[in-house]
């Protein structure tokens, strides 16, 4: 498979976090990705984007919350996160660049 531009758009950025950091140890990746972006669809970004295999995907949609800015109200953007579970042997180094 080759990357396409639509491929960038689904995957946003990696999500370096504690509990994702954790879950790199089970052979899981943590992604941010588009909202309207389907499981199917996730997965074959990530295969065509990386060239591995990917055995599941997981999504969480995690509402904005209102936050106070400059002591005003505002509501932060809500957030889908794609827990990608790779097969055995294949990697993701999310620390380095595309």
């Amino acid at each position: 498979m080759t990357a396409k531009a639509e491929h960038y758009d689904v995957i946003r950025k990696p999500i370096i976090t504690e509990k994702a950091t954790a879950a790199s140890e089970h052979g899981a990746v943590v992604f941010q990705v588009a909202i309207d972006a389907s499981k199917p669809v996730i997965k074959e970004a990530v295969e065509a984007l990386f060239g591995v295999k990917v055995k599941a995907v997981n999504t969480v949609l995690t509402k904005g919350k209102v936050k106070k800015f400059r002591g005003r109200p505002g509501v932060r953007n809500d957030v889908k996160k794609a827990y990608v579970t790779l097969e055995a042997g294949n990697t993701i180094d999310v620390s380095t660049g595309l």
